[in-house]
């Protein structure tokens, strides 16, 4: 992929979104090549990259156990709340953390956080966003970017949705590509 982006902004490439994680989505290690990929070109151009986790609180209003719809996941200092191992990284990104209170749940990787102002400080406009999951943190993120003003493009090579209801990921890249976002190459699932 040619540099038509200013940084990568990887949502939530965690390990308990993975297979064999607390709450995995469906064929997320297939993400692994496109985002890897990714960082490479990220890492011989000196594009920044920008990694966004879910770091919960164990008694999160997320969880089931507090009448939230997910299983327990992403619980902050646990191995399932650490970036996959399998992420070709490089030595410097920026990492933001979200959904850290208690009882406030948090999407997308603008929501309670400083990520708006330190692109902008660094001068960035053009976003490529993949990571876990499109029809949730993904597309949170990206519709936050757009909000934002920022211009932004969604790798779907590098993005798997959960479908918790069939089609909920085409439904996300639709709303999406409606939104503005431009959708590049590769099946949504």
């Amino acid at each position: 992929m040619q540099r038509t982006f200013d940084a990568f902004v990887l949502v939530d490439a965690q390990v308990d979104f993975f297979p064999g994680g607390a709450l995995p989505v469906p064929h997320g290690d297939a993400i692994l090549p496109a985002v890897n990929r990714i960082l490479e070109q990220c890492r011989r151009e000196n594009i920044p990259v920008i990694a966004s986790a879910d770091w919960h609180p164990a008694d999160h209003i997320s969880f089931q156990p507090q009448g939230g719809p997910w299983p327990p996941h992403c619980v902050r200092g646990t191995a399932g709340a650490s970036l996959h191992p399998g992420l070709d990284l490089p030595p410097v990104f920026l990492m933001v953390h979200k959904a850290s209170s208690r009882d406030r749940d948090a999407y997308s990787a603008f929501d309670g956080t400083d990520l708006a102002r330190a692109l902008e400080e660094r001068s960035i406009r053009k976003l490529l966003i993949g990571g876990l999951a499109l029809d949730y943190c993904v597309k949170a993120t990206c519709l936050d970017a757009v909000e934002n003003g920022f211009e932004v493009m969604l790798l779907l090579a590098a993005t798997r949705a959960v479908n918790v209801n069939p089609g909920d990921g085409d439904r996300a890249a639709a709303e999406l590509a409606a939104h503005g976002v431009t959708l590049i190459g590769g099946d949504p699932q």
